[in-house]
């Protein structure tokens, strides 16, 4: 597996990550615990470096997973996890934002017992939280970094003025936020900004949420405890309509004998060298397969050709439903 540098930072990780969020949470029932530190170890032994968790995943029991998965292996590997939800304590997301100083310290602490590590590799505001100025968060972290405890500050779906407020502060190593052929809004205002700042790029959802794939149709039934369920992109209609992407991304894949997965995968990986996506997966076969995508060549023509196909393509249906879409871009 070829490595990548996040930007400045120098934070060095696999050009292909994994999320680990849908072994616990979010894309229906959670894996059996062994199940999940298979995966998890399945994808060290391939030469995966890079693990995204989050404390609100499950919530705690990502973190928990995703610890002993990577115990034996720590000193190999960079851990990305990410505070700045309220959770209350039954354990329960209450849906609120918790960016207070005092709450980072906490958090750090509770995921570093949760991790089995004395250091968190990359830190990550989840969502930017407008109680709490940015200058304060970053500061936090900053404290964080220099006892220790914290090697590199992240934010996650940041819009442009606050990566710039934060980075002023302390130098931000990576923004996490959606990008695919499926959403390609962060080529507008934050790649050019990543890019002058030295920023790492770390796409979520690089398969659109699984809809790249082309396993996802109109009839697809997802489980009820699947956040697709409620996003409007989702919906059998605009599933229906947007299946001309799918199809355009399946017809380059047939000329290259590949996979769309790997299409996607390798798009993104073409467009910037600092941009290391996090493709998630409960399945074994599926992590092969984007791995996979690290070692399929796009060349200049070929991305012209899929950039022309695609732009004619109008995705329907908003990324999120109306009450966490006003959470992002701030």
């Amino acid at each position: 597996m070829q490595k990548r540098k996040l930007g400045k930072s120098n934070l060095e990780v696999s050009a292909i990550g994994l999320g680990c969020m849908g072994l616990s949470f979010g894309l229906g029932p959670a894996v059996e615990k062994q199940h999940g530190i298979d995966l998890i170890r399945a994808a060290v032994d391939r030469g995966v470096t890079f693990f995204d968790t989050a404390e609100v995943y499950g919530p705690w029991t990502n973190e928990e997973l995703v610890g002993e998965a990577l115990a034996p292996v720590r000193d190999k590997v960079v851990i990305a996890t990410k505070f700045g939800w309220k959770i209350d304590d039954e354990g329960k997301n209450t849906g609120a934002l918790d960016s207070r100083p005092e709450r980072i310290k906490r958090v750090a602490d509770a995921s570093l017992k949760r991790l089995k590590t004395d250091v968190i590799d990359l830190f990550y505001q989840h969502r930017v939280d407008p109680e709490v100025p940015i200058e304060d968060v970053a500061g936090a972290v900053k404290e964080l970094i220099q006892a220790g405890k914290v090697k590199h500050f992240g934010l996650s779906e940041a819009g442009v003025k606050t990566i710039r407020r934060a980075h002023a502060v302390q130098p931000v190593a990576a923004l996490q936020s959606e990008y695919s052929l499926f959403w390609r809004e962060p080529e507008q205002e934050i790649l050019p900004t990543l890019e002058e700042l030295g920023i790492g790029f770390v796409p979520f959802s690089p398969l659109g949420k699984g809809f790249l794939t082309g396993t996802i149709n109109e009839d697809t039934q997802f489980d009820k405890s699947d956040f697709r369920n409620i996003v409007p992109r989702f919906t059998p209609e605009n599933r229906k309509a947007n299946q001309t992407l799918v199809d355009v991304v399946g017809k380059f894949a047939k000329q290259k004998g590949v996979t769309p997965a790997r299409i996607a995968l390798a798009w993104i990986l073409a467009q910037k060298p600092w941009i290391v996506p996090i493709p998630g997966t409960t399945k074994l076969h599926r992590l092969e397969e984007n791995i996979g995508a690290a070692a399929v060549e796009l060349t200049p023509d070929d991305l012209q050709a899929i950039d022309s196909a695609t732009s004619q393509v109008k995705v329907e249906g908003a990324r999120y439903p109306e009450h966490l879409e006003k959470m992002v871009g701030r």
